[in-house]
C-alpha cells in the first residue's frame, strides 16, 4: 500500500511539473502563435506542383531539390557540378523545399493556435492544406524522394536528400494534436495516414532510405527522427521498436563522444550549427519514442553516454556563444543559436529551469532560410 501511495505521489508530482512547463511555454509563445496563425489562416496551399525545375528527372508531382554545396564547374557550364563543402549555392532549385517548409510552418501555427484557443477554424484551414499535399490528385506530392538533393551531371537524386522531409514532422504532429477535434474529417485523416504509410514503406525499403539510415552523422539521426514521427502517426509499432533499438545501439554510442560532443559534426565546416542540429534531432527522437517502459531520457550506454550529457556539453555554448572553443562556421555563424527544441525538451525531461530560461530568451521566430531549414521543431506547444 505504501509503495502504491509513493508511486501515485510521484506520478502526481511529474504531472504537475509537466503542466507547469506547458504553461511556461504557452505564456512565452502565445502572442507569437496567434500572430502566426492569423497569417496561416490567410494562406492558400502551395505544393510541389506549383513549380518545376528543368533539371529534375521527375514529374510534376515529384519533390525535387539540389545538393546545397554543389556549384557549376567554371571550366564549362555543361560539366558536372563541383563541391564546395559548407558553401550553399544560391542558384540551386529550392522551391519545393521552401513550399514544404511553408506548409510545415502553417500547420504548426494552426495546431498551436488550436491548442491555445480550441477554435475549430484552425482545423478547417489545416485540412485544406493537407488535402492539397496528400489527397488532391491535381496537387498532391508522390510519397517518395527519388529526386531530392540531385547534382547536375552526377545524380538525379540521392539518399542524402531524405533529410528534406524533416519538415513533414510538424505536419503529422499538428494533425495528431488536432485529431480529436469535433470537426476533424476522419476520412481525410485516414487518407493522409495512408500517404505516410506509403512514404514510410519507401523510406525503409528503398536503397536511398537504407543509405540515409546508415549515415554516421546527423543524416542517420534524422532518418530515425522521421521514421519515428511517421510511425507514431500511422501506428506502426514495428518501426517504432526498431527506432528505439537503433537509438540505443547505433546513434548514441556511435555518434557521441565520451564528453557529450558529436565528433562527426565538429569536423565539418559548420561545426556549431551542425552540433546544434544533431542535438535537436536526437532530443526529438527521445521525445517521440520515450515511454514508461522505454525512457530514452534515462538511458545511457555502458560507458556513460546519454542525451543528458549531450545537452550538458553544448548548453554552455548556447548560453554564452563566445565560449565556443572550436572553429567558427564558414556560413551563418552569426545566426545561431535560436530557441532550440533540445533546450525546452531537455528542460522538461530533467526539470532544468536554467535551460528553459535560456530557451525563453532566444529567438523563437527566425527568418533566415538556412536556420529555419535546420530547425524542424519550431512549435513545441504541439509536442
Amino acid at each position: 500500500m505504501i509503495t502504491c501511495l509513493v508511486l501515485l505521489l510521484a506520478t502526481s508530482v511529474q504531472a504537475q511539473e509537466a503542466a507547469d512547463y506547458s504553461k511556461a511555454i504557452s505564456k512565452t509563445l502565445r502572442k507569437q502563435v496567434l500572430k502566426e496563425a492569423a497569417w496561416a489562416l490567410q494562406q492558400e496551399p502551395v505544393t510541389v506542383t506549383a513549380s518545376q525545375s528543368p533539371r529534375s528527372a521527375g514529374g510534376r508531382h515529384d519533390f525535387y531539390s539540389e545538393g546545397d554545396y554543389w556549384w557549376p564547374n567554371p571550366v564549362s557550364v555543361d560539366s558536372p557540378y563541383i563541391q564546395k563543402d559548407g558553401m550553399t549555392n544560391p542558384d540551386n532549385f529550392v522551391a519545393h523545399r521552401l513550399a514544404m517548409i511553408r506548409f510545415s510552418r502553417i500547420m504548426g501555427a494552426l495546431a498551436s493556435a488550436y491548442k491555445i484557443t480550441g477554435d475549430k477554424k484552425y482545423v478547417v484551414q489545416a485540412l485544406k492544406h493537407c488535402r492539397a499535399w496528400f489527397t488532391d490528385t491535381a496537387t498532391l506530392m508522390h510519397p517518395h524522394l527519388l529526386y531530392a538533393q540531385a547534382i547536375k551531371g552526377r545524380a538525379t537524386g540521392r539518399g542524402i536528400g531524405i533529410i528534406d522531409t524533416i519538415h513533414f514532422m510538424e505536419v503529422v504532429q499538428a494533425l495528431m494534436s488536432m485529431q480529436e477535434a469535433a470537426n476533424m474529417h476522419k476520412a481525410t485523416l485516414t487518407a493522409i495516414k495512408e500517404w505516410f504509410t506509403q512514404y514510410l514503406t519507401w523510406l525503409t525499403t528503398h536503397q536511398y532510405g537504407k543509405d540515409e539510415m546508415n549515415a554516421t552523422n546527423n543524416h542517420g539521426t534524422c532518418w530515425v527522427m522521421q521514421a519515428a514521427a511517421f510511425a507514431k502517426f500511422t501506428g506502426n509499432q514495428t518501426i517504432l521498436d526498431f527506432c528505439i533499438v537503433r537509438y540505443k545501439t547505433v546513434l548514441l554510442p556511435n555518434q557521441m563522444a565520451a564528453d557529450g560532443s558529436f565528433p562527426q559534426e565538429l569536423r565539418r565546416t559548420k561545426p556549431y550549427g551542425y552540433s546544434l542540429f544533431n542535438l535537436d534531432a536526437m532530443t526529438t527522437v527521445c521525445r517521440i519514442l520515450s515511454t514508461k517502459e522505454n525512457n530514452l531520457w534515462a538511458f545511457q550506454t555502458a560507458d556513460g553516454r546519454s542525451i543528458k550529457k549531450g545537452i550538458e556539453f553544448l548548453y554552455p555554448y548556447v548560453a554564452d556563444k563566445s565560449k565556443w572553443p572550436f572553429k567558427q562556421d564558414v556560413m551563418y555563424w552569426d545566426n545561431w543559436p535560436v530557441a532550440h527544441p533540445f533546450l525546452v525538451f531537455g528542460a522538461e525531461a530533467y526539470g532544468n529551469k536554467a535551460w528553459l530560461a535560456t530557451w525563453t530568451k532566444l529567438d523563437h521566430a527566425p527568418v533566415v532560410e538556412e536556420v529555419i531549414r535546420n530547425l524542424p521543431v519550431r512549435n513545441p506547444l504541439i509536442w
